[in-house]
This record gives structure tokens, sequence and C-alpha cells, in this order.
């Protein structure tokens, strides 16, 4: 399946807030709310007694359905009409169908694309087998990596586009502490390049300083403490 990301500098969406109602999501009283104190550092290291594959597509899986139900909390603000592009800061994603064909769509259509590919995958027995004696593809690794992509630009654009709702909602608690859980585990195990997170390298250094010393910037070319620019760094792929 070619469910392959791109991106490039976003045209405006329709929705411009003011740039520091746009970074909201920074301000201290907001980054310090959790659900929980937990070392999240601990709790995303793998368990000497579980298959590095299996332990993958468990929280794989359990990392998808929780975004969907953040993300569901927003769904009904996330419209054509306040999202007409798939944007987050200055960066505008992309889709890109079966055939490879690049799909321009608005947020709440490219959310259902990724939430649609990632349903179809996780479960199918072929890619996730849940049966004992079956094996994983050899890409399953790849796999995991596209999918973790995809989910994290639904976080980030819940972060830009609907950090307002989700302060409303009170529910900025569990964007925070999944957002945290989400970003340890894919450093842990190298999922997401660092070059791909960069566009929210400042959010990251705030949530994560104190969660087992994530370095946002990681090794990559490109990437920065959300300094102007670092979103444009993003290869499309």
């Amino acid at each position: 399946m070619d469910w392959l990301m791109g991106k490039s500098k976003a045209k405006p969406n329709g929705k411009k807030p003011a740039a520091e109602e746009r970074k909201a999501y920074l301000e201290p009283e907001h980054t310090k709310a959790r659900i929980t104190d937990f070392q999240f550092k601990e709790l995303v290291v793998l368990p000497r007694e579980i298959d590095l594959n299996e332990w993958l597509a468990s929280n794989t899986t359990t990392f998808f359905h929780h975004i969907n139900l953040q993300y569901s909390t927003v769904s009904e603000f996330c419209t054509g009409e306040t999202c007409q592009t798939m944007a987050v800061c200055n960066t505008q994603y992309y889709w890109y169908d079966e055939r490879g064909k690049k799909v321009k769509c608005t947020a709440p259509q490219y959310v259902d694309f990724v939430m649609s590919s990632v349903q179809k995958l996780v479960t199918d027995e072929d890619v996730f087998p849940t049966k004992y004696g079956r094996e994983f593809p050899s890409s399953f690794e790849s796999l995991v990596r596209k999918i973790c992509r995809h989910l994290f630009h639904v976080l980030a654009h819940i972060y830009w586009a609907h950090f307002k709702e989700t302060l409303a909602l009170e529910l900025h608690g569990h964007l925070n502490t999944l957002y945290v859980h989400f970003i340890l585990f894919a450093r842990e195990f190298n999922l997401l390049d660092p070059k791909e997170t960069a566009i929210m390298d400042d959010l990251t250094e705030v949530l994560c300083s104190g969660a087992g010393g994530v370095h946002s910037g990681g090794s990559g070319d490109g990437a920065s403490s959300g300094g102007p620019g670092a979103q444009n760094h993003v290869k499309e792929r």
C-alpha cells in the first residue's frame, strides 16, 4: 500500500488566529497540565521478555486508538471551512493515494485518510499478527514508522489548530500526556525522523524535558528548537 506523505509550504488555510494564540499550548499554565506524573521514559523501554515487534505492534495500536479518540473530541471544529488544508505552522501536508498521486485535501479529509489507512493495517493479520505462530512481515518496522509519522501530523494539527477547543474542553492534560508518551516511545525506537518533528520542537522540549531527558533537536540536519524555518527542512517522501 503506497500511502506516503509529502509536504510543502502551506498556503493560507482559512484560519488565521493571532500568532500568540496559536502558541497558547506553550503557556506555562497549560504545559504543566498532565493526567499523571509517571516517568514515561521507564514505560517505553522494551521489557526483557517481550519481542521487539510485539512491543512495537502493541504500543502503535494503542497510540492509534488514543490519538483517534483525542482528535474525535475536536473533530466538530475541524471542518473543510476552518481547516482548508492539513496545516501545522506554515507547513502543509498532502496525502498520496495508492497510485502515488498527491492529493491536496482539507485537514478532516487528511485525518480520515490517516485513520482509515492505519485501521486497515492494525487489523490485518498479515501485518499486525495476533495469532500464535504468525510472523511479522519484514517491512514491519518501516510500516510502523509511516504510521507514527502520520499520527504525529494529527497530534501536531490538534495543537496548532485546535488547542483552544481542547483547552475549553479541559482535555489539554490528556493531550499533553499522550504527546509526551508518544514522542518518548518514538524516540526510544527511532520511529520518527528528528527533521520530521522539528516543527514541534518548542513544545517537545517543554513537555519532555522532565520526562526522560529528550533532546528535541536530535542529530538530523535542520532540526532545531522550534526556530524559524525549522519546519521547512522535512524532505518529501
